[in-house]
């Protein structure tokens, strides 16, 4: 049902929310739209890339698409087979595979992207960022993007939902500027830059 309602979301259709499990009924507009055309602060992210570009949870795959056509080596990966479908289409590379699987090119990556609260994947930070570094090539970097200063690192559960259509509860998370250095730390990387463009907040992370 997860994939479903994400597929109904990248259709167009309107009403698909994230609930968050935590007692109060609180839901966000699943922001889809957001992801289909280059948003305001994704050129500083694209600007900072690198060599060989891991893209995970590339979703319709803007980014990935926009560093094919500058020119850099660029892969998207996601579970989504649809979202893959899409990416392909706009003539972007990507598979649909997990992060924590077989993932192409283990090592060779000098760039690995995590937008759009991709950090969140799994439901835990530290241990997908232990990943993604065990991802890279010697001297390559993390570029993730966090919650802004000043709102609390989050772990626990969401679904999607559209009207009484409700799909499984799975495990996310997102994590707040102020705590990211602490969470490099204790995956053996440290945070070497920290930039806000348009009201949004991304950091790199070296080993």
């Amino acid at each position: 049902m997860i994939g479903e309602l994400y597929e109904r979301a990248l259709e167009g259709r309107d009403g698909v929310e994230v609930e968050f499990e935590d007692g109060t009924g609180h839901r966000d507009p699943l922001p889809v739209q957001e992801w289909m055309a280059l948003r305001p602060g994704d050129q500083g992210l694209l600007e900072r890339c690198s060599g060989p570009t891991l893209d995970v949870g590339s979703g319709p795959g803007r980014l990935t698409v926009a560093l094919t056509e500058r020119g850099l080596l660029a892969l998207g990966i996601d579970i989504a087979p649809y979202a893959v479908a899409l990416t392909v289409a706009a003539g972007g590379p990507a598979l649909c595979r997990d992060v924590f699987g077989n993932v192409p090119g283990a090592g060779i990556w000098t760039t690995l992207l995590l937008a759009d609260g991709n950090i969140g994947i799994g439901g835990d930070p530290r241990t997908l960022l232990e990943r993604a570094l065990g991802l890279l090539a010697p001297g390559g970097r993390v570029l993730a993007e966090v919650m802004p200063p000043g709102i609390r690192t989050y772990t626990g559960r969401v679904r999607l939902r559209n009207g009484r259509v409700v799909g499984d509860w799975f495990p996310w998370a997102w994590v707040s500027a102020d705590d990211i250095a602490g969470l490099a730390g204790e995956c053996g990387a440290a945070v070497t830059e920290v930039w806000e463009e348009a009201g949004r907040w991304f950091v790199a992370l070296n080993r």
